[in-house]
Order: structure tokens, then sequence, then C-alpha cells
């Protein structure tokens, strides 16, 4: 069996969600399956690195997008049917390149195609020899986000663009959800909101996971000083929820524990960000290579997410390093979690302090919620155990 995995990102290094999920995808189906890795590279980026030969890939071919929110291409995404954020990752040049790799060698099986961003090389891939199956990945829906961010957005003009935005992410999206023979999403609740949409439409749930061993230490509680955030500090959500949780909760958290240090862990940090460090006890790192020794030193992760969508890969990781996590119920949405159980959610800044407090002060709740996380991520979210679950259905939605 062949598959091609075709994404709208390099997915090494593993320094976001979104290439986590497509690596680990792409490395579970490559022990079971022969793969191609079809990426495409923001031409920003610091120089490309292969992925590691574990990963199994039979080929891993990266394409250059054109640079991306150009003026051109912000005006098209104003006036024009379709948002700047496909209009970011279409070129002629890419679509040749994919055209040929679809041409040479034998068939392939089954296409995955990692979200809505890519939906206008839908008609080139039902062309390709041996009419593969389509499967789309949906990390989230994108027009939640879209919707969500109009909410927050700061002056009319960036709302009203937000708004539309949202709007033709939606016609996208609906284009996908008609294109492809499954769709892949991360949780039930993702499922209910596009099948609402299309009825019709085959959508199974493979969730978000987490290489347990990766991260995986003794639990315990003793010389862990660390309040811990960790995210891509170069999306709006992760920028919001790290400077709320610095202004409002984070000085109250101090008052009380001084032996504490606030650590925002993340590539691209911008001014705004960067400038907490000036802020008693905070500490921002920007990109760091290896993010477990941050999650050792860690009392408690924090995601005070107000926004966003999909599930929160920073949540499992944090689980299967053995911290306790405190989030919003926005921040976990989508996860299998029990508060007071395996995580404490928390929606103000009293009831963050107040959680925050309680782990901190009982080291028996400490054990019991990080020991309960660490019991949820190996028996639910290994990646391993997804992995199984989304070659069956490669499997069954062969032509």
């Amino acid at each position: 069996m062949r598959i091609l995995y075709f994404s709208s990102r390099e997915c090494w290094p593993l320094n976001t969600g979104a290439r986590l999920r497509d690596y680990h995808f792409a490395r579970e189906l490559s022990q079971r399956a022969k793969l191609t890795y079809f990426g495409l590279r923001n031409p920003k980026d610091p120089p490309s690195v292969e992925p590691p030969t574990e990963s199994g890939f039979q080929r891993h071919a990266l394409v250059e997008k054109d640079p991306s929110f150009s003026p051109a291409k912000l005006l098209r995404g104003l006036t024009g049917p379709v948002p700047v954020t496909v209009l970011n990752n279409w070129s002629r040049q890419i679509l040749a390149e994919l055209e040929r790799t679809v041409r040479e060698g034998e068939t392939f099986h089954s296409v995955q195609i990692e979200g809505m961003h890519l939906v206008q090389y839908l008609p080139a891939l039902r062309k390709a020899p041996g009419t593969p199956a389509l499967i789309a990945d949906w990390h989230n829906i994108e027009s939640e986000i879209m919707w969500r961010y109009s909410e927050t957005a700061v002056g009319f003009a960036r709302k009203a663009y937000a708004r539309r935005t949202a709007r033709l992410m939606e016609d996208m999206e609906l284009r996908l959800l008609e294109g492809c023979d499954v769709h892949v999403v991360p949780s039930s609740r993702e499922r209910e909101k596009l099948l609402a949409r299309c009825p019709k439409a085959r959508i199974e749930i493979v969730g978000n996971g987490v290489d347990v061993a990766h991260y995986s230490t003794p639990v315990d509680s003793s010389n862990r000083s660390d309040i811990l955030f960790v995210g891509s500090m170069d999306y709006h959500a992760n920028i919001g929820a790290a400077l709320e949780f610095a202004n409002t909760m984070w000085p109250g958290i101090l008052a009380t524990h001084p032996e504490l240090r606030f650590v925002v862990v993340g590539r691209n940090p911008p001014p705004e960000v960067r400038a907490l460090a000036s802020l008693p006890k905070i500490e921002v790192t920007g990109t760091v290579d290896d993010v477990r020794p941050w999650y050792r030193s860690a009392s408690v992760v924090v995601v005070p997410l107000r926004t966003g969508s999909g599930t929160r890969l920073k949540i499992l990781e944090a689980m299967a390093a053995g911290v306790p996590v405190v989030s919003t119920r926005l921040g976990a949405e989508g996860l299998d979690v029990t508060d007071g159980a395996n995580i404490l959610l928390a929606e103000t800044a009293q009831e963050t302090i107040a959680a925050v407090d309680a782990l901190r002060t009982s080291p028996e709740k400490w054990r019991a919620v990080a020991e309960a996380g660490l019991s949820l991520v190996r028996s639910q979210y290994d990646w391993s155990i997804l992995g199984e679950r989304l070659f069956a259905i490669h499997e069954s939605a062969k032509p």
C-alpha cells in the first residue's frame, strides 16, 4: 500500500503542534505502508532539516511556497472568493510538482490532505492515476478559530476582515467536506459541527496524541519551581493567553508563592511577549531544542486559552511528563479529561490562582492529578494507538 501525505508545512523539527501531528501520523502510517511526505516550505523558515531516519518515510519532498501575506494576496483575500490563508498555500509550481509526484512510479492508494488550506489541489488529486482515496485531516476547524478571533480583535477594520475571512473559510471547508472520501477530526465536538454542515460526509475521530515514552519521567513534585506555558508564540491565541496570565494571574500566584517562576517556552515570541521578562520572576525562552527539561522543572503547566480551536498537544505532553495541568475549558476542549481528577479547570484569574495554590500546598493532590493524567495519555493518547486507528481508516478507504 502506498500513501501520499500532503501537508502545507514541513514536519520537522517538532516545534509546533501541527508539525507534531503531521510527523507522528506520517511516521505511524510509514510503519504500515510506503509513504511519501509532500510538504510545503515557508521561505521565511530556517533552512530545512531532514526528518530522522526512524521516520520511515520512503520519500520526503518539499516545495517552497511563495511569500505569504503579500499585499496582492491580502487584497485578493479582501475582494475575492478565496481567503488569504488558502492563497498563501497555492502556486502553479506546487501544483506542477504535486502532479508529477502522483504520476511517477506506482499509484497511490490514498492521499492524506492536511486541512482546508490545500483545498485548491483537490481537482488535481482526483485526476491522479489509480484514483486514490482522499482523506482530509482536520487539525481543527479553521473558520471557528477565525470567528473566535473576530470577537476579540481590536478595531473595526480588523474585526470586519476576520469575519469576512471566516465566511470564506467556511466556503472552503464545505468544498473540502464534499470533495474528500473520508475526514479525520480530533474529537467528537468537531465531528458533530462538521456533520451539521455536511450530513453525508464520512467523519472519523482520531485525536491528537503524544509520544508517552519520549516525555515520561518519574512523577515527583520535589525540586519543581516553574509555572510553565508552552506553545508557538507566533500564534495569536498563545500570545493572548501568555499576556493575560502574566498580567492578571501571575501577580496573585507570586504573592503567595514567591519561590515560583513563570516560564514561557515557544518559538518566535513577539516584542510584547519578550517584554514580559522585565516583570518579576518571568522568563521567556524563545525557541528551545528540547522542551523536556522545562517539563521536568515544572510544578504546573498552565493553558489559559481564550480563543483558538482543536485539541491541545501541550496538555498531552504535560500529562505524559507527569506534570499537573491547569486549563480553561476551551484550552482542554476535545480531550477526555475530568476536572479535579486528571486536570484542574479554571476560567477566572481567581480560579486559576486557587488551582495553582491547591497543587502547591498539597503534595498528595499534586501526585494524584499528575498520575491520573499520565494514566489517561498512556491508555488513550499514545501515537501508536492512534496510528493503528488511522491506518485502518486508510485501508477501509482504498478504492
